[in-house]
């Protein structure tokens, strides 16, 4: 068992150990990478050739139920066997970092779990069933809730946040937190995805020099490398479906208010919302049914009352694209990628050819508009300095930083630890904002809701009479640059961000082994439909394939124009990228 629990060394000596002890520091000051990031060739491909408990691999939650059903497998013997993949494939071998720390009451929960299966029968699907948090998720216990800020290092929530506490009531085992951007990526506009000072960086485990986008990063590629049944992420812009397609994984963004946010660092009361990292969408959807429904402790979920699902399930239709009316929205989502164009161009042959009507183009009419507003950013700088002194707020009493103010002073203070490669601009910004009743920021709000709702994606759904949208979630994954931060070149999430409807990313394909997502997207809480349209997906496709935790992009030496180094599911003569309309870039994904 490999455990890291940080509540057992001081403030101080965490500081003191943090992102330089991750990253050292080689002649020069050059930064010297992790061994997976400098590229270990064979070493990488034995790890995986000899991983532990193969039969982990691609589990599935239903599985692992009738196993345990059956006397097969216990919680415990399950937690001890991702510990130990953990230990091989995480902490050892190609050291992919996604797990920032494990629960060392993990083995403690199974037992309980274990015994009250035994006594009583399980609580339902989760019961017994591990899964790792994001680190910005509180849990009262004895793990750390840091947003992978040193800042935070020793800071304890009273309570669990709402979805902690109901994947407990659930009967999951919370394995562990995960690696991810810190402050969800919103601390700089130089930032490296999957980056934090407390973590280090979080690797891709398909290509180990390349990126696991984020800000979920961990949470995407530790249930990708069959780290851990499934895991939660959080979303303010393109944070679980960027990951969720660049580790080949689904990633449900649910509607803002479908999940509580109490007790979860934030970014955005406007637009966080929290959701599932899962290798199906059956498992993604089992998560979702734990999690979701109204909270006192959040206002923002009244509106899910009488509108959210008791059980989403039942929109798993393995025929769900028959009949269905599909939409592609081509301004600004295609164009960017000539690999992720052919890929998604592929997909849609697929659902053209499982019965689904294809209505292409289906734009949505401000997505150029969306794209170069400034209006996203001056809400979330707004937001970000109310509700990150609401969150401090509600830590136990005599934690010494209060407010955004605070936080900045503690990097400035230690900066060789938390800002050796990027710097805390936003965080900045953020703090000469005014209060949330300044006219510019209801202004900026305004038009955000009107932009993504009535005018944008609403405005798409009625227009073209279809029941989703889709495109592609991202671009394959890009190399890690500590230098220069992330080569983001765009992204479909941005409309649904500032209307706060929902989206689902499924595998599609790869690209020279990356993986590529197809995001479908609809209106406030149309999970159902999306659900049902993204399993019919995955039936059809099957793009889903395990990492090989290859050192480096397997590129041929040339490389023309066209996407013959993307490999398709099924394989399906695609139109030339080139006739795709030009992207505007996107910002790199945040929470």
């Amino acid at each position: 068992m490999v455990d890291r629990p940080l509540r057992t060394m001081s403030r101080r000596t965490v500081i003191k150990a943090g992102a330089v002890a991750a990253l050292p520091v080689g002649a020069a000051g050059a930064a010297i990478l992790p061994g997976a990031l400098r590229g270990q060739g064979s070493t990488d491909q034995a790890a995986q050739a000899s991983a532990p408990f193969p039969e982990l691999e691609e589990a599935t939650i239903a599985g692992l139920q009738a196993m345990m059903e059956a006397k097969q497998l216990t919680a415990r013997e399950l937690v001890n066997q991702y510990l130990a993949r953990i230990d091989a494939l995480d902490q050892r071998g190609p050291s992919i970092n996604a797990i920032i720390e494990l629960n060392p009451d993990a083995l403690d929960i199974a037992d309980a779990l274990d015994r009250e299966r035994a006594a009583k029968g399980p609580r339902g699907p989760m019961h017994g069933i591990p899964i790792l948090l994001k680190d910005n998720v509180a849990t009262a216990d004895r793990m750390q809730t840091t947003a992978g800020s040193l800042a935070l290092v020793g800071s304890r929530p009273q309570q669990d946040a709402t979805i902690a506490q109901r994947l407990r009531d659930a009967g999951a085992v919370i394995l562990g937190k995960t690696t991810l951007s810190e402050w969800a990526n919103f601390r700089s506009t130089t930032s490296t995805s999957g980056w934090s000072g407390r973590g280090g960086q979080a690797v891709n485990p398909y290509v180990l020099d390349c990126n696991p986008c984020g800000s979920s990063s961990g949470s995407a590629a530790a249930v990708s490398a069959n780290l851990t049944t499934v895991s939660i992420g959080t979303e303010t812009d393109g944070s679980i479906v960027c990951p969720a397609s660049i580790n080949g994984v689904v990633g449900i963004k649910p509607t803002v208010g479908l999940t509580s946010r109490a007790g979860v660092i934030p970014i955005s009361h406007s637009q966080d919302t929290i959701g599932p990292h899962a290798r199906t969408v059956e498992d993604a959807v089992a998560v979702l049914n734990a999690i979701a429904g109204v909270d006192p402790r959040d206002p923002a979920t009244q509106p899910s009352t009488g509108r959210a699902q008791s059980d989403y399930t039942t929109f798993l239709d393995p025929n769900g694209l028959r009949g269905a009316r599909i939409g592609v929205a081509r301004q600004t989502f295609f164009g960017y990628s000539a690999w992720a164009d052919a890929i998604v161009e592929s997909a849609i042959e697929t659902m053209r050819a499982a019965g689904a009507v294809i209505v292409d183009p289906a734009d949505i009419p401000t997505a150029k508009e969306i794209s170069t507003s400034p209006d996203e950013t001056d809400v979330l700088l707004y937001d970000f300095k109310a509700d990150i002194a609401a969150y401090l707020a509600t830590l136990e009493p005599g934690f010494p930083i209060t407010d955004l103010a605070g936080l900045i002073r503690f990097n400035d203070e230690h900066a060789a630890e938390e800002m050796p490669y990027f710097g805390q601009e936003l965080f900045l910004q953020a703090q000469a904002k005014g209060p949330l009743t300044d006219r510019a920021y209801l202004d900026a709000l305004g038009r955000n809701h009107a932009r993504g709702r009535e005018q944008g994606i609403d405005a798409a759904l009625a227009k073209y009479h279809v029941d989703a949208l889709v495109a592609p979630t991202a671009s394959p994954a890009w190399k890690t640059d500590l230098v220069n931060g992330d080569h983001f070149l765009g992204a479909s999430s941005g409309p649904a961000a500032i209307a706060g409807y929902p989206l689902i990313s499924v595998p599609a394909g790869f690209a020279f082994g990356l993986p590529v997502g197809i995001t479908f997207m609809g209106t406030a809480f149309s999970e159902p439909t999306l659900i049902k349209l993204a399993y019919g997906f995955e039936q059809v496709s099957k793009a889903r394939r395990t990492p090989s935790f290859l050192p480096t992009s397997v590129v041929p030496p040339r490389i023309s124009a066209g996407p013959q180094g993307a490999t398709i599911f099924p394989a399906t003569p695609v139109a030339s990228p080139a006739a795709s309309p030009v992207a505007t870039p996107g910002a790199t994904p945040t929470s």
